[in-house]
Parts: structure tokens; C-alpha cells; sequence
């Protein structure tokens, strides 16, 4: 790992600690700091019928049970929580909100709601969702489990087909070491498919999460009876959700209810994952043609199936 790698990531922490005032001894103008904060918030969001117990809280955190045990105890203190005898196991003590910890928990979130909005005010749309989607990438790739892994499928918007094109040029030279006469074919099929769309025969569903394209996937007519499944594409970020089967189901369905009797596509042998989704949804390989079209040898096939 590069220094100036470390370094940014360092800077990053240190902007963010500055911005939302960590440093500070009281935090929202609160009489406590952050770890008095973040505990209360646990406690209130912990699920009504198994509180936690502080050894929960310690693990959750990743905070020092010594510094811990010197927190609640404080918080206990000023009556912000109290600890009880689990039922089950006498020997785990229950941490739960007094009605003075309610207040301050709600007093808090509130507080804490209006500097974000704050902050977040001079920002348009477009600049939040870009925020948001920012925030959720560093989530994802630093391991945080908590993310939802909610994907919504919808239409495309301008610039989400350039996009396509360049995501799926890199993930396959990345992957396969392709060269760029893949990318114009796949320019040569978003452009083909926007200047002779054919509506109610033809369609493009883009795949989202937290603000940010994972996939996408295109039915185009071929004939009169025959559909085309083209492009389908899975961000690397995205594997592992079911996001290709539930494309190619959308392509599918809507293949039925737009009249055709048959569906078809084209892929590559090296495609291996792709293939055995096809092959369980019912394809069957009709054809397969070998070539070199995209720089390393490989074999074309066709898959085809009744709708």
C-alpha cells in the first residue's frame, strides 16, 4: 500500500472528525461526549424484547470494557440508565433508557438530525445523492455489515447508458482481459438501442443501490417472435444478491406480456457464471462459434429458450 494512500485516508479522518465536532468535550450541545453519545443511541435502538448487557455493547462498539464500565456508570449516574437482571440469566445485567435517558436519546437525535441538515442544506439533489452513495461505497468496502443490500430496478436516465458502456468495458478487461473492440460493440448497442427503440417490444432496466448503477440488462426485438436479451451486467459489488437471476426473470416476464414466443442471446464460454444462470433459467446452447473478436480466444455461443 502506497503511503500517499494512507496519508488520504488519514486526511479523510481528520476532516471528518473536525466537521462533526468529535473532538469536541460535549457533543451537540450536550453535557456529554462522544462515547456517553454513541452508547445512549445503542441502548435506545436495541430491540425492546433483549436489551443489551454492557458486554454486548463492548463487542458492537469494539470499545475498551474498561472504558466502558467507567461510562455507564456515569450514565447511571445521572440517571440516564439503569441495569436489571436478565430473566433468563441473573448473572447479565440489562441496560435500558430511564424516562430522563428517553428525553435526552430523543433530544440528541434531534439535535443531530438538524447539523446534518445543516449541513447538507447548501447541497443540491443530485450533490446528496452522490454524498449518500459516496458514504455507503466507503461502508461497503471497509467491511460494515449493517449496510442494507436493498437494489431497485428502474428505467434509464441520461448518462446511464455512457455509463453501461464504460462499466462494463472496465470490468471486462479487469476480468477477462478484453480489448476496446468490446467497448464499441457495446457503444454500438446502447446507441442501436436508443435511436431505434421499439416501445412495448424493447426495454432497458438499470439496477440501483444507494444511489449507484450494479447492473443493468436490455431485451431488444430480434424478429417478430424472437426477443433478444442483451448486455446483462453485474457489478462485482453486487454478486452474490441474486441480481443476475432477477434481470434475466424481468427479462423474461416481460418478454411474455410484450408477445414473443421465444427469447435469445449471445454470450461467451468464458462467462461461466453467466452461463450456469442461463442453463437454470432454461436456456439451452443452440450454437457456439469460436473467435478472438475481443483480443484473448474464446467461443461464442447462443442460447435460446421458450417463453
Amino acid at each position: 500500500m502506497s503511503d500517499p494512500q494512507i496519508e488520504a485516508f488519514r486526511a479523510f479522518n481528520r476532516f471528518h472528525t473536525r466537521l462533526i465536532g468529535v473532538l469536541n468535550e460535549h457533543l451537540l450541545n450536550s453535557p456529554y461526549g462522544l462515547p456517553q453519545v454513541r452508547v445512549l443511541y445503542e441502548i435506545a435502538h436495541a430491540p425492546a424484547d433483549n436489551p443489551p448487557a454492557a458486554a454486548d455493547l463492548a463487542d458492537a462498539l469494539r470499545m475498551d470494557r474498561g472504558h466502558l464500565s467507567r461510562v455507564l456508570s456515569a450514565l447511571e449516574r445521572d440517571g440516564q440508565i439503569t441495569r436489571a437482571p436478565d430473566p433468563c440469566n441473573a448473572k447479565r445485567l440489562r441496560l435500558t433508557l430511564t424516562d430522563v435517558g428517553h428525553d435526552t436519546a430523543t433530544k440528541l437525535a434531534a439535535a443531530s438530525a438538524a447539523e446534518i441538515g445543516a449541513l447538507l442544506a447548501p447541497l443540491g439533489p443530485a450533490e446528496r445523492t452522490q454524498l449518500t452513495a459516496a458514504m455507503a461505497t466507503i461502508r461497503r468496502l471497509l467491511g460494515d455489515t449493517d449496510l442494507p443490500n436493498k437494489v431497485i430496478l428502474r428505467a434509464p436516465e441520461p448518462g446511464d447508458l455512457g455509463y453501461i458502456t464504460h462499466a462494463q468495458a472496465r470490468l471486462y478487461t479487469q476480468e477477462y482481459g478484453w480489448n476496446d473492440r468490446f467497448e464499441a460493440l457495446v457503444s454500438r448497442i446502447t446507441a442501436d438501442f436508443t435511436e431505434n427503440f421499439i416501445p412495448g417490444r424493447e426495454r432497458c432496466w438499470i439496477a440501483e443501490r444507494d444511489g449507484q448503477i450494479v447492473g443493468s440488462v436490455f431485451i431488444v426485438q430480434k424478429d417478430e417472435r424472437t426477443a433478444k436479451l442483451r448486455l446483462l451486467y453485474v457489478d462485482a459489488s453486487a454478486r452474490g444478491l441474486g441480481l443476475g437471476r432477477r434481470l434475466v426473470e424481468e427479462c423474461l416476464t416481460f418478454a411474455r406480456a410484450a408477445g414473443y414466443s421465444r427469447i435469445f442471446l449471445w454470450t461467451n464460454d468464458v462467462l461461466v457464471a453467466a452461463r450456469g444462470l442461463y442453463q437454470s433459467l432454461g436456456f439451452e446452447l443452440t450454437g457456439e462459434v469460436p473467435h478472438s473478436d475481443f483480443g484473448p480466444p474464446m467461443n461464442g455461443q447462443t442460447w435460446e429458450r421458450d417463453l
